[in-house]
């Protein structure tokens, strides 16, 4: 019998649209006369879903009892027995109930494959069994509901239903995919947008995955070696040598440009295993390539080019990344092109970059003003001396005749003047003397002596080295002036780098460290003040108490060992005393010295920056405080003055008016002194509570609270009745790490504020337009891995955006228009507190209008059991 096919649609997270396009993708083959069954399909009270499923023959379920409940499963018999060409079948991860011939519909479907119907299924990437660990870590649920990697890959086709996660968390707030109640809860929890990005972020990459997979297993089927550039693919040549992290970076880089693309290193071995490598260097860039999220290879080759082109094709690499070669020019020269030069000739559509280091042959460095021409110039001279002397004699002497002297004097000359030019005046002098000679043995008469007949003769030999030192000293110059001038040009650069950085305000410390240590070629260089090092770069330089020792044969091989050690002090500033900059490795000429103090001067320049931002980081407490104590006049000016002024009024109508009050006008002026001094003494209160959270003085006392037994103390003090507030509290909520005086306090201000703004939006112009969202107040906690949240919810008018940071702000209202409603300082006090327990609070939307007032504590239990509230439970079983 012919195996069935299997379609498999994926999605990110539950109301994506997965089971909806199974029955769209039903619709279309019924429309093209396939006879399409639905064997189960999951509506979860979606009425879109629902009408959907119209038109379909729909496989009746079977029903199952179980611990008393009655539930429904697919009858797999029932669709054998029909035998359709195609059967929907929704959940592939849904556990069967007990008693069913399968314990896992994915087995179900397996068996209708093997009787030749073609399957069409959904799946959420939670339930994928190799991820289902990262999943966890992600949403903080549990998924015990999987299905093995192997059935999804076995797939004849898989498909991502994908939906933005801001569309998604839309679509839910419209109602689409929860009912209403469920909606904030679902919000709040699992449909977090950071949880939604990452969940569609894993489906996408598993799916490119597989997509992968099935990709390589096409071209090695068909023997197709050519490169395909599905996505980016880069690999590194490591060596073991200095330069890896740098090709690392380079080619993480590389690979982060496109989406998906992925890093390889890969390091030659030879097959004698004699290439020398350094294992400890090798170790730590494979441990980097792991960090960037790369993979390490290791192939055997003695042909080191072929074996790294070898292993990109077979990667299908797009991109290869070497590094520049740590052979000095002249040793290229002589060994030949290296294996840059062979991997670029032998690469073909491979990209290969060439990427330079540090640790480079001809790295970047400062000309050294030690003499006008360097010793190679000067070998380069007398190697042209004698390699070209004796070629001019033996040429010259072939075509010798009585009228060729002329000829011949002017080609020695010429030599003398070619070798002045390379080498200098030693060289040329060198060169002189032996034209001279050469040609007074081979072409003057006597011939093969050295006697010099004619005066003549010598004056020849005196002009030779007359012309010699005149060359040379034009040479000499034009060196000098050209070597001044690299020089000038690169102290330049180095000071506009240094500067600029210093200006943008970069790490100045780092680069000035990083440019002085490479354009003085030095092993090290750092900036300490006071014992700490404030930036470094190369060689770790040695402290200066194990340079200078503690017993007399220690301190002398300190001082040896460290004779390289140069510690120029640096003005002293606030942030770091005792500056200075510390220089290992060779020493420094009087030019490199002048540019140091330049380099100096820049670095006190950023010690100074530092001290005036650590100053302006100092005032900014101060600002703000004075912000806060024009703002309390500001309030106390009138706040403060109402209720005493109430009081004050009272107090003299009783006291005027002591025998002539009726007792009810008694009682009334005794109710108004006494609501003023209750409102007055609760401003004082928030007042000192204000100063102590300002000046870090709140004494917390931490433990184990149970929400449940703390909501019914926070409503009696607000005097409403828990019928005025719905309650969304699972029973297996953790209790949370607080102090209970404290957390009460923040709920009464919180919810003091709800019931308000929500009273305020009900009897407000809008409420007709706003009749179909409740009003009421919503206290709803949940837990997420080791946290507690709590969330109080009003129907209110919400926040306007450019406001939301000022709320939590002393003294401030909405719209700082009513001054009978407080100081406006609740919700500072409510943020104060929470801090001052360790946790946050924060504002969100509420979806179906209004805020919510997020209260986030660590949880006091340990039991990663108890972690995940049951409503995001059922939300991801759904």
């Amino acid at each position: 019998m012919k195996q069935g096919r299997l379609r498999v649609l994926l999605g990110a997270a539950p109301g994506v649209g997965k089971t909806y396009a199974m029955l769209e993708e039903g619709r279309r083959l019924r429309s093209q006369g396939k006879d399409v069954v639905v064997a189960v399909v999951e509506t979860h009270g979606r009425a879109a879903t629902r009408g959907m499923t119209l038109g379909f023959e729909i496989i009746p379920r079977i029903a199952i009892e179980h611990r008393g409940v009655n539930l429904e499963e697919m009858d797999l018999d029932a669709v054998l027995a029909r035998a359709p060409e195609y059967a929907l079948v929704d959940e592939l991860a849904h556990t069967n109930a007990p008693g069913l011939a399968h314990e896992k519909r994915w087995r179900d479907v397996e068996t209708l494959l093997d009787a030749g119907i073609n399957v069409i299924s959904t799946v959420n990437i939670q339930h994928v069994e190799s991820l289902n660990d990262v999943v966890q870590q992600i949403t903080g649920v549990p998924q015990r509901e999987t299905v093995p990697d192997a059935v999804l890959r076995a797939a004849d086709q898989i498909e991502v239903i994908d939906l933005a996660p801001q569309a998604l968390r839309d679509r839910l707030a419209e109602g689409v995919v929860y009912p209403a109640a469920r909606i904030d809860a679902a919000l709040s929890n699992y449909f977090r947008l950071g949880n939604l990005t990452a969940l569609r972020e894993l489906a996408l990459l598993w799916l490119a995955d597989e997509v992968d997979s099935s990709l390589q297993k096409y071209r090695s089927e068909n023997g197709i070696g050519a490169k395909w550039e599905a996505r980016e693919r880069v690999v590194v040549a490591l060596t073991g040598g200095p330069e890896g992290e740098t090709l690392l970076r380079r080619g993480s880089r590389i690979a982060a440009r496109s989406a998906g693309g992925t890093l390889l290193a890969v390091h030659v071995v030879s097959p004698d295993g004699l290439r020398a490598t350094n294992p400890g260097a090798l170790a730590a860039q494979r441990s980097l390539v792991e960090s960037l999220g790369g993979t390490f290879h290791q192939v055997v080759g003695s042909d080191i080019p072929e074996a790294l082109v070898q292993f990109a094709r077979a990667s299908n690499a797009t991109q290869l990344v070497i590094g520049v070669s740590r052979r000095s020019r002249l040793t290229a020269l002589v060994t030949g092109a290296g294996i840059g030069a062979t991997v670029i000739r032998e690469s073909g559509d491979i990209d290969v970059h060439i990427v330079t280091h540090s640790a480079a042959g001809d790295r970047f460095s400062l000309p050294r003003l030690r003499g006008s021409l360097t010793m190679r110039r000067m070998v380069y001279g007398f190697l042209v001396a004698f390699v070209g002397g004796p070629l001019l004699t033996w040429f010259l002497s072939v075509f010798r005749s009585d009228e060729s002297i002329t000829s011949d004097v002017l080609s020695y000359q010429l030599l003398v003047v070619v070798v002045a030019l390379v080498g200098g005046i030693w060289p040329a002098l060198f060169a002189a003397v032996l034209s001279g000679f050469t040609l007074d043995f081979f072409f003057v008469n006597p011939l093969y002596t050295v006697t010099v007949d004619e005066p003549i003769h010598l004056l020849a030999l005196i002009l030779y080295v007359v012309i010699a030192i005149l060359v040379s000293i034009v040479v000499d110059q034009a060196a000098r002036r050209s070597r001044a001038a690299r020089r000038s040009s690169a102290e330049s650069e180095l000071i506009a780098g240094v500067a600029g950085e210093v200006l943008r305000g970069q790490d100045a410390f780092q680069a000035v460290v990083s440019r002085t240590r490479e354009a003085f070629g030095l092993l090290g260089v750092r900036v300490v003040a006071g014992g700490t090092v404030l930036a470094s770069d190369g060689e770790v330089v040695r402290d200066a108490a194990a340079r200078d020792g503690i017993s007399g044969a220690a301190g002398a091989a300190g001082d040896a060992a460290d004779a390289d050690l140069d510690r120029i002090p640096l003005r002293s500033s606030r942030t770091a005393p005792d500056a200075a900059l510390e220089l290992y490795g060779r020493p420094l000429q009087s030019s490199d010295r002048r540019l140091l103090g330049v380099i100096v001067a820049q670095l006190e320049s950023a010690l100074e920056h530092a001290d005036l931002e650590e100053t302006a980081r100092e005032m900014a407490p101060l600002a703000a405080a004075d912000k806060v104590r024009s703002a309390l006049l500001a309030a106390v000016g009138h706040d403060l003055r109402r209720p005493l002024a109430g009081a004050t009024a009272a107090v003299t109508g009783l006291r005027s008016s002591a025998g002539r009050l009726s007792a009810s006008d008694r009682d009334e002026l005794l109710d108004t002194a006494e609501t003023s001094l209750n409102s007055l003494t609760k401003l004082l209160t928030d007042l000192l509570d204000v100063s102590r959270v300002q000046a870090g003085a709140l004494a917390v006392a931490l433990e184990p609270v149970d929400l449940v037994d703390l909501i019914p103390t926070t409503l009696e003090e607000l005097e409403i009745g828990p019928d005025a507030v719905d309650l969304d509290i699972p029973s297996d909520l953790p209790a949370v790490s607080a102090d209970p005086v404290l957390l009460e306090r923040v709920l009464v201000n919180l919810l003091s504020n709800a019931i308000k703004y929500s009273a305020a939006a009900a009897s407000g112009a809008d409420a007709g337009a706003a009749s179909g969202r409740s009003k009421r107040v919503v206290i709803a906690a949940s837990a997420f891995q080791n946290t507690v949240q709590i969330r109080v919810i009003d129907g209110g008018p919400g926040v306007a955006e450019d406001r939301r940071e000022d709320i939590f702000v002393p003294f401030q209202r909405l719209g700082d228009t009513d001054n009978t409603t407080g100081l406006g300082l609740g919700l500072a006090l409510s943020k104060g507190f929470t801090e001052g327990m360790g946790g946050t609070l924060e504002f969100e939307d509420t979806p179906s209008g209004g805020s919510t007032m997020v209260v986030t504590l660590a949880a006091a239990a340990v039991d990663e059991t108890d972690i995940a509230s049951s409503t995001s439970t059922s939300e991801v079983a759904s």
